[in-house]
């Protein structure tokens, strides 16, 4: 294996309209959707800051302006805005819209419902050391379904001990759930339609034995609905307890 990559880039996908979300976004956007007091993109943006990342680009769409105002109040990472206001371009499409910020290095991709509580250890540190450019396209960070608050739905990869994973088969129960925490290689870009999902590049690494998984340490929490949001807040607060 090589020596860990510096990734200290990321690109938050922030532009989604958050409908399963409303009623709590008919009024602002999903990343400003607060749990336990603190909006939802501020998790991501502080485990960024925690791990050293510091450039962060986020795209914005729906409430663009409301969430611009607040991203202006943060100092640390260092935000660049990369406006969709025109078109929302799905996630694939809003990574390659704002690939000239990024560069050519491996960067962080977050979704901005996307929240965990860490282990001991980051978990973009862990992802930063393991990342390997030599064998990999892709690395996800992934969470048993059986421990992850808010996921409805059965898991997306089976994970093998040389870190590689696939999509689950046809009426396949697999164990793990995608995060919505990756790193993604720059080239994986090129030649991608204007508007498309991250999906589909991590279908093609898969297909080229370059897709690998990372199992989160800590607790993934998906707060995708008003009643994720309750369930992440409970977590939260027996955290703490």
């Amino acid at each position: 294996m090589t020596a860990p990559c510096r990734i200290d880039r990321a690109m938050v996908l922030a532009a989604g309209l958050g409908t399963r979300m409303r009623p709590l976004t008919d009024h602002r956007p999903k990343p400003l959707v607060e749990v336990a007091g603190k909006a939802l993109i501020d998790y991501n943006l502080d485990a960024l800051a925690a791990a050293d990342v510091s450039q962060a680009v986020v795209n914005v769409h729906y409430f663009a302006d409301m969430l611009e105002a607040h991203l202006r109040r943060r100092s640390t990472p260092a935000i660049t805005i990369s406006d969709e206001r025109a078109a929302i371009l799905n996630s694939g499409g809003g990574v390659r819209k704002a690939l000239p910020l990024l560069g050519d290095e491996p960067f962080f991709s977050l979704n901005a419902d996307t929240i965990w509580m860490d282990g001991p250890r980051s978990n973009l540190v862990r992802m930063r050391e393991v990342y390997d450019p030599e064998i990999m396209d892709i690395l996800l960070l992934l969470a048993p379904t059986v421990t992850t608050i808010g996921w409805g739905n059965r898991g997306d990869f089976a994970l093998a001990q040389d870190g590689r994973i696939r999509w689950a088969r046809p009426g396949e129960v697999v164990p793990f759930a995608y995060c919505g925490v990756a790193v993604l290689a720059a080239h994986l870009f090129e030649n991608t339609n204007e508007i498309f999902s991250l999906v589909e590049l991590f279908r093609r690494a898969g297909d080229k034995g370059r897709l690998y998984g990372l199992r989160l340490d800590g607790v993934f929490m998906h707060v995708g609905t008003p009643q994720a949001v309750r369930e992440a807040e409970d977590a939260i607060a027996r955290s703490k307890a």
